[in-house]
């Protein structure tokens, strides 16, 4: 392992990836807990709370993200501290800008669209791992609305069909607690896929620096200060 390079740039970037969490948990908060909000199955302040402490419970579930985003995207070989600062810095605006206007869109791909466009400008068409981007970025963004449709009015379909004679009173208690059901593991699961970008940004910078090997896995401290700055940013 060679002398780690740059530590002021280094903690720049590493402080700028926290700074991207933080946004991701505030920007998209709004998808998991804005329909148990709107039919007041859950108080604003309740809503919140729960998908922090959800989304910090997620992002200890898994690290199979995280290692995507730090080897599967771009060659972490022509990485420097400055393409991963950049790719930070360009995520952030996007956030910034689409929460600034309510525009629903993804942190996610913000974050990777970022990184690509940094590794190109960097070192060109090389520096990006096109079959990585397009099985595990492209392919799944064009797909998963489709599959959240279909599923979702297939979904439709069989409740309204199994509780049409089911007392409109028991009804409303019964959907009450599954909107906080739903809710609460689409915030499980936010914390789980997303916080796990920022772990591999910083892995990637962590890489590029020196300070671990290449095939290392996410330092258990990078795990804790993510899943804290989502929670926060919720």
């Amino acid at each position: 392992m060679e002398h780690v390079n740059e530590p002021a740039l280094l903690a720049i970037v590493v402080a700028t990836a926290l700074a991207f969490d933080f946004t991701n948990g505030f920007h998209d908060t709004g998808n998991a807990m804005a329909t148990s909000i709107a039919t007041r199955a859950l108080k604003p302040r309740q809503a919140v709370l729960l998908s922090a402490s959800l989304n910090m419970v997620g992002a200890f579930l898994s690290l199979t993200v995280a290692a995507t985003i730090a080897t599967g995207i771009v060659d972490s070989g022509i990485v420097t501290l400055e393409v991963v600062l950049a790719g930070l810095a360009g995520g952030i605006v996007w956030n910034l800008a689409t929460w600034l206007f309510g525009i629903p869109s993804s942190s996610s791909h913000a974050l990777v669209g970022g990184v690509v466009g940094a590794a190109l400008a960097a070192a060109g068409t090389e520096g990006v791992l096109w079959t990585g981007l397009i099985s595990k970025v492209l392919l799944p963004a064009l797909i998963a609305p489709m599959v959240a449709i279909l599923v979702a009015t297939v979904a439709t379909a069989v409740v309204a069909r199994l509780t049409r004679d089911v007392p409109q009173d028991t009804n409303d208690r019964m959907f009450r607690w599954g909107q906080i059901g739903s809710a609460s593991l689409v915030s499980l699961a936010h914390g789980t896929n997303d916080a796990q970008k920022s772990m591999g940004i910083i892995l990637l910078a962590l890489i590029a620096a020196g300070a671990v090997d290449p095939d290392a896995s996410v330092p258990f401290w990078v795990i804790v200060s993510c899943a804290l700055a989502m929670a926060l940013g919720t």
